[in-house]
């Protein structure tokens, strides 16, 4: 089955209220985090200097769910490259056109970084908005240093609140995670072979992949026998659960009663995990690879978070180019406009809507910004506005955006003229024209560059499912399952087949090109996951009972079977047809004949290029 397919108008969800978790902790915890550095300024009587070191509360918006070691040493990262960052944009503002030079240049990397090594939002976008306001600040005549060492002290503040949370559940972020996939899990088996099996699967899989990280590639040591034990041991059995069913349903069984209320129980710890299977606490932990690799990983040709850097390298310099020539004084707006739009790769109709609710929440918040800026608080006043304006925007940014940018424009220019008067009609007007000019060039660079990137990448992630289900094929046909090498390969495959979801989202959500091309290719893409699905399963079967995975098929023909239809994709030639489906093992049998009747029915223009 194709993927869901999403609204396809940009402006559709403006207005949507989406549900999230409970968001108050968190934002109680960064308003608390930008106050307190405001505090400490009004009462050495230099507040100007706390609302500059207010900028590292932005470090308690990073890693929100990781569990709290690995949180602490990533915040502590963020507080550092936040630092770094401010001074760089108050070095650079001295002339116009270096710093220009200097936020397009902060702009590429942070997005390098930030989606290679999944850092997690609010990604690369706060590190240039803090370099746009260095920038800003520059007028406070404070050297560069001084500027980056207040806010790595504000950052400071912001780490130990962020870290105070473990006080009251120090395994709080892995269990909640545990607990969302057994849910997920349950929801998937409650679907099972209906018509919304397809979207509940890669829920399922996708929350049990987050807590498999949250449980291992998250935690700086290996886990003893108390609560991270029985919370890994639970997430396998999760899996067992769901590769068990996803097996049965292949198999045309049905799902046993009572597996959906077993997997939310063993989720939330109200079950021992033994009932579905035993977890092996001497195996070894498949640890993520290293960033290095990672880093590499991500600048290769054809890699999506290179693509997106060449849209930043592109639209954030000429931005400020366009706001600089009409004649801006605050270049730095435009900018990060432009950031905003293309940072985290987003699809089409994603972007469109990201700009809608950018420009309109904007305009709305040049209101609230007006009568801030007329009161003009000062002192304990200025804390309590800033506070409550910070509060409102970690409660509404993940429901809404445009809302929560209502009270960013707000924050944003009540901060920059806290502590001095300004012409408050010329200051919205620059505001309001610089974000729409921001938005505009993102958007038009986004367009024309997606039109030369994006229409091939559904091809190239079917080849790359392929790929690495042969990869993960091979290993099963040699018997094993268990090592290392195999279970990298394993979730190598589970990776890729994340990745073509995406891919086929983004060709949904695209040009009328894209969307022909998803059209055309929709039956190989379905193909291709389900066999991924399929595979995954076979090589957790495999662990248990090795000799059910092949049967009386034989390995060696079945890899060339799929190595065929991998290279029929890639160079566009006529597969070889499958007459008898009997032969291959019967994990596979049906996938593999949808994908070789797909190939056979497909135009020559589904090939990757």
């Amino acid at each position: 089955m194709p993927a869901e397919r999403p609204s396809r108008s940009p402006i559709g969800g403006i207005l949507q209220m989406r549900p999230a978790p409970r968001q108050w902790p968190l934002a109680l915890r960064v308003a608390v985090s930008t106050a307190i550095p405001i505090l400490i300024g009004w009462a050495a009587g230099d507040i100007g200097a706390g609302l500059i070191a207010s900028l590292g509360a932005f470090t308690a918006d990073y890693g929100t769910d990781r569990p709290y070691l690995n949180r602490g040493a990533q915040s502590a990262v963020v507080a550092v490259a936040l630092a770094a960052a401010v001074t760089v944009g108050a070095w650079a503002a001295a002339t116009t056109w270096l710093a220009v030079v200097a936020v397009s240049a902060v702009s590429v990397v942070a997005v390098w970084l930030c989606s290679a090594l999944s850092v997690g939002p609010p990604g690369a976008y706060m590190f240039v908005l803090v370099c746009a306001a260095g920038i800003g600040f520059s007028s406070s005549h404070l050297p560069p240093v001084q500027i980056g060492l207040l806010v790595l002290a504000g950052g400071a503040v912001a780490w130990v609140a962020q870290m105070s949370a473990a006080l009251i559940a120090p395994r709080g972020p892995e269990t909640a995670a545990v607990a969302a996939a057994g849910e997920a899990v349950a929801s998937y088996l409650e679907l099972a072979g209906t018509s919304g099996a397809v979207p509940a699967r890669r829920r399922a899989a996708a929350a049990l992949s987050q807590a498999w990280v949250a449980l291992v590639d998250h935690q700086p040591r290996p886990a003893g026998r108390g609560v991270l034990h029985r919370l890994r041991e639970a997430n396998h059995a999760l899996h067992v659960l769901f590769t068990d069913t996803m097996f049965a349903v292949g198999a045309g069984k049905p799902v046993p009663p009572g597996a959906a209320a077993t997997a939310r129980a063993v989720g939330a710890l109200a079950a021992d995990p033994a009932v579905v299977a035993n977890r092996d606490f001497d195996r070894p932990p498949l640890h993520p690879p290293p960033a290095r690799m990672l880093l590499v990983r991500a600048v290769r040709p054809g890699a999506h978070t290179r693509q997106v850097m060449l849209r930043v390298a592109v639209a954030v310099p000429l931005a400020g180019a366009a706001s600089a020539l009409l004649g801006f004084s605050h270049v730095y707006w435009a900018m990060a406009a432009a950031i905003l739009m293309l940072h985290q790769g987003a699809h089409r109709l994603a972007t469109l809507q990201r700009a809608a609710e950018r420009v309109i929440g904007t305009l709305v918040g040049l209101g609230l910004a007006a009568v801030i800026l007329s009161v003009h608080p000062l002192g304990l006043w200025l804390v309590l506005v800033v506070s409550l304006l910070q509060f409102a925007i970690e409660m509404t940014v993940v429901r809404n955006y445009a809302l929560a940018t209502v009270f960013i424009t707000a924050i944003a220019l009540t901060i920059a003229t806290g502590t001095h008067r300004v012409d408050v009609v010329a200051l919205l007007v620059d505001r309001g024209v610089q974000t729409a000019l921001g938005c505009g060039v993102g958007i038009a660079v986004y367009l024309f560059a997606a039109t030369r990137q994006e229409a091939r990448r559904v091809g190239h992630a079917v080849v790359d499912t392929l790929d690495h289900t042969i990869t993960a094929t091979a290993f099963l046909a040699r018997g094993d399952s268990t090592s290392l090498a195999a279970r990298g390969a394993r979730r190598d495959l589970q990776e890729s087949v994340f990745r073509l979801t995406d891919c086929e989202e983004a060709a949904c959500s695209g040009s009328r090109r894209d969307r022909a091309v998803a059209a055309r290719l929709a039956a190989v893409v379905s193909a291709a996951e389900q066999l991924g699905y399929a595979t995954v399963t076979a090589c957790w079967a495999a662990e248990r009972d090795p000799g059910s995975v092949f049967g009386s098929a034989d390995a060696d023909s079945y890899l060339t079977a799929l190595t065929g239809l991998a290279q029929s994709l890639r160079t566009g030639a006529v597969p070889a047809r499958i007459d008898r489906i009997d032969e291959l093992p019967s994990f596979a049998a049906p996938e593999v004949a949808v994908l070789c009747a797909a190939l056979l029915d497909r135009t020559p223009d589904n090939r990757p290029h």
